[in-house]
Formats: C-alpha cells, structure tokens, sequence
C-alpha cells in the first residue's frame, strides 16, 4: 500500500458510556499502521478542545510497526451529570527523522451520570 494511504487510527471513535460513581471509563485502542515504530502521546480534550484532567494510563508510549494496544482513559465528571470529552491520539516523530508530520485522530466519547 502506498505511504500516502496509510493512516493511523484509533478505535473505537464513538461511544457512550453510563457510570455510577465521579468518572467514567474508555478504552480505546491506537493503532500504528507503518513498518516502522512510532511514538504515541494519548489526550483528552473537552468540546472546545480545552484539556481535561483526565487519568490516561499509559499516556505516553511507543508503539511497534503494525501493532495496536489498549489505553484506558478515566474522565471526572467534576460535579455535572453528563460529559462530551475528545480522547486524540497523537503520533509524535522520532529526533533524526526523515518525516516530521506530527499526526492527530480524535473521538468523541459521552458520559453519563446515574444515580
């Protein structure tokens, strides 16, 4: 496939999720479709695209040629009863390489707070 083709990607990049305590949790799962490892910063974002102190475990990491794996994101609700967050997986080159495309996919997530 040609390089212009490929693109990383993320799955998956909707959800809704219901939670009965202060946060709710995603999972998502970045995938690295090049022959090559890359580096991966995971963020969440609120619908302005403002951060959100979310925990994401891990947040930072790399990720081998062809390869995908799981990140879990809990996202506070910080008092409201629901939440649209954008979780955005972010691929970071590598110092010394010959592309430096600092590449972005994000998804949209909604909580929900029951009580």
């Amino acid at each position: 496939m040609p390089a212009a083709a490929l693109a990383q990607s993320m799955s998956p990049m909707r959800g809704e999720v219901n939670s009965f305590t202060e946060a709710f949790a995603v999972r998502v799962f970045p995938a690295n479709p090049y022959n090559q490892k890359i580096k991966i910063e995971v963020h969440v974002y609120d619908q302005d695209f403002q951060p959100v102190d979310a925990r994401i475990s891990p947040s930072v990491f790399q990720l081998g040629a062809q390869a995908s794996r799981p990140v879990l994101v809990v996202v506070p609700f910080d008092g409201a009863a629901e939440r649209k967050v954008r979780i955005c997986t972010e691929s970071i080159p590598f110092p010394n390489e010959h592309t430096q495309i600092r590449a972005q996919i994000c998804g949209k997530f909604f909580g929900h707070r029951k009580s």
